[in-house]
């Protein structure tokens, strides 16, 4: 078991204030890592990093910028002189704000392009950008894990029959970007596993299913009959996994796609 502990690791979770993004961290806390909450809310990630404890930090980022990344890596680097895990978890998930308007909108015939980039700059760029900037200290001190959070939707096409409710109307489309962005991410972990293999730098993906949030009575009925467990993740499932993937316990696994999603890719 002790190689599944992170006693004296420097964590940093990009998107740390968001669902999972909080979970992350505090499973990667409580496996001993030292803890750097992430976010371009930065009075969220501070709140978060004292609910942690004394021994975390909290630091405001933008995954989209260059030089936001690089004076996180140097205040990180002076307090905890090294980085040996990245969680690239920030995203964006499409959200539309008027429901009555959802539908349409969403449909990959009337997508606004600026939704499109938006979320390739940040789903792909973003994840790009916190590897080479964070990762790059780990190939110099020859070890390090980077973890990046896909989807199952990164695997298979959305179903968009889920997103109807009782009567049948369509609430909104699951939109084009997402996916897209998931599935690059997959081959981004291949060739980033490829290049710093020799360096000691592991790179895997890991590709959870929904999350139960809140949502609909509709929808949560819905996603579970597509599951082989009949229902949808609660936050901490994915505890576990993302600890292996941060640990030793994973020591010989890179280039892989970690799949906890329930069963859905397997029905």
């Amino acid at each position: 078991m002790k190689q599944f502990q992170l006693e004296n690791k420097t964590v940093v979770v990009t998107g740390a204030c968001g669902l999972l993004g909080k979970e992350h961290c505090n499973a990667l806390a409580a496996a001993g890592a030292n803890v750097v909450a992430a976010d371009v809310n930065e009075k969220s990630s501070l709140e978060l990093a004292t609910t942690l404890g004394p021994n975390h930090m909290g630091i405001h980022i933008d995954v989209t910028n260059e030089d936001s990344l690089l004076e996180a890596r140097r205040q990180i680097l002076d307090r905890y002189k090294s980085i040996d895990v990245l969680v690239n978890n920030a995203a964006i998930n499409d959200m539309f704000e008027n429901p009555a308007l959802a539908a349409e909108n969403s449909k990959f015939e009337n997508y606004p392009l600026e939704m499109w980039k938006k979320s390739i700059d940040v789903n792909i760029t973003g994840v790009f950008l916190c590897s080479q900037v964070f990762g790059t200290p780990m190939a110099e001190q020859g070890h390090g894990s980077i973890i990046n959070i896909a989807s199952t939707y990164g695997i298979v096409g959305p179903d968009q029959s889920i997103y109807k409710d009782e009567t049948g109307h369509q609430k909104f489309f699951k939109s084009a970007s997402y996916p897209t962005t998931k599935g690059a991410i997959l081959n981004f972990t291949r060739f980033l596993a490829s290049y710093w293999g020799a360096k000691g730098v592991r790179v895997n993906t890991l590709s959870p299913g929904g999350v139960r949030n809140g949502q609909d009575d509709y929808f949560i009925q819905n996603y579970s009959t597509k599951t082989a467990l009949g229902r949808m993740a609660e936050p901490t499932d994915y505890h576990g996994a993302v600890v292996f993937l941060a640990s030793d316990a994973s020591l010989y696994m890179t280039g892989a796609n970690l799949v906890v999603d329930g069963g859905w890719t397997a029905m």
